[in-house]
This record gives structure tokens, C-alpha cells and sequence, in this order.
């Protein structure tokens, strides 16, 4: 009888991966595991990365991906800087479809403690989205950088409550945005 299973692709693992990472850490990013949970072969794993530190990478350059690159060119696609300051805390309160929900940055963090690999993607992300924000800042005037460690700090910390508490934190964004533009005002 032939296999009616639709074929995985790289993503639908990566997605997993995510997901795994979300809800169980870092130990449940194993090719069996993950194959168990897809209904999958560790065959169909390995047909799409050469091994599991792979497949992590592939998951870490993912992420780069959507928590920076993507929503920069989202953000700059936006109107002035005020729209796109809005714009940015918008998408950063955003859930990610299918990767693991509200709980996969602050999952990404606790597992970049005891993965050195992890832990420079996090900074290397975190150091990006700090200049970027600290640009768009300076682009509304405000160009003290407690500004932007501000936001972002506040941006992480909602993250983690938000994995913890299932609050959408859009509105306490948004209001921090209105203090922080007020101060432009001012």
C-alpha cells in the first residue's frame, strides 16, 4: 500500500522544532522525537539536515530571520518614523504563526544558557534589534540610548510574562510607544 502521507518539508520541521522547544526545551530538539510528534520517519529528517546540530542551526537562522530581517523590512515599508515606531511594536507583541507561539523567544533565551551557539544568536539579534531601534529613535529625535534599551527591555520582559500569563501585551506596547513619543513632544 503506498504512504498517503503528505511530505514534510524543511519548515514543517523547523516549525516543529519551535514548537518542541516552546512547550518541552531544548532537550525535545532530537530526530526521533520530533519525528514521533510529525507522524514521521527520522529518515524524512534526515533527508532535509544532515544531522541534529544542523537542524539546530538551520532553527537558529530561522529565527534570525523572522525576529529581525523580517520585521525590519516590514517596519521600514511603513510610513514615517512615528508609523513605523507603532508598526515595530506591533509586530514585536505579534504571536509567530506556527512557530511555537508567545513562548518560543523567551524558550530561545533560556535555551541559549546552556548553548553557546544559541547564546550568540540571541545577541547577535539582540544587538541588531538595539541599533535598530536606536535608529528609528534618533530618527524621531530621541536619541538618548536608555531610550531604546528601555523599549527593548520592556519587549523582552513582556515576551517572558506573556509566555507565562497568555496577556497580549499590544496595548502595554503601544501605550509605552505614546509615552516615549510623548517625551519626543515634550
Amino acid at each position: 500500500m503506498p504512504d498517503t502521507r503528505p511530505r514534510l518539508t524543511a519548515e514543517d520541521w523547523i516549525k516543529a522544532g519551535f514548537w518542541a522547544l516552546s512547550t518541552t526545551g531544548p532537550d525535545s530538539l532530537k530526530a526521533e522525537a520530533l519525528a514521533r510528534t510529525l507522524g514521521a520517519t527520522k529518515g524524512s529528517f534526515y533527508w532535509h539536515f544532515k544531522d541534529v546540530p544542523d537542524f539546530k542551526a538551520k532553527m537558529l537562522g530561522h529565527w534570525h530571520h523572522k525576529a529581525f530581517d523580517a520585521v525590519a523590512r516590514s517596519v521600514d515599508a511603513s510610513g514615517d518614523p512615528t508609523e513605523r515606531l507603532y508598526r515595530l511594536a506591533e509586530l514585536a507583541t505579534a504571536e509567530p504563526e506556527g512557530y511555537g507561539g508567545a513562548a518560543v523567544e523567551p524558550a530561545i533565551r533560556t535555551w541559549g544558557t546552556s548553548d553557546p551557539l544559541v547564546a550568540s544568536a540571541v545577541a547577535e539579534v539582540d544587538a541588531k534589534r538595539l541599533t535598530y531601534l536606536a535608529g528609528l529613535l534618533a530618527e524621531l529625535g530621541l536619541t538618548n540610548p536608555d531610550f531604546s534599551r528601555i523599549v527593548y527591555g520592556a519587549y523582552v520582559g513582556m515576551n517572558t510574562l506573556s509566555a507565562a500569563d497568555g496577556t497580549d501585551n499590544s496595548g502595554a506596547m503601544s501605550t509605552l510607544m505614546a509615552a516615549i513619543l510623548a517625551l519626543q513632544e515634550a
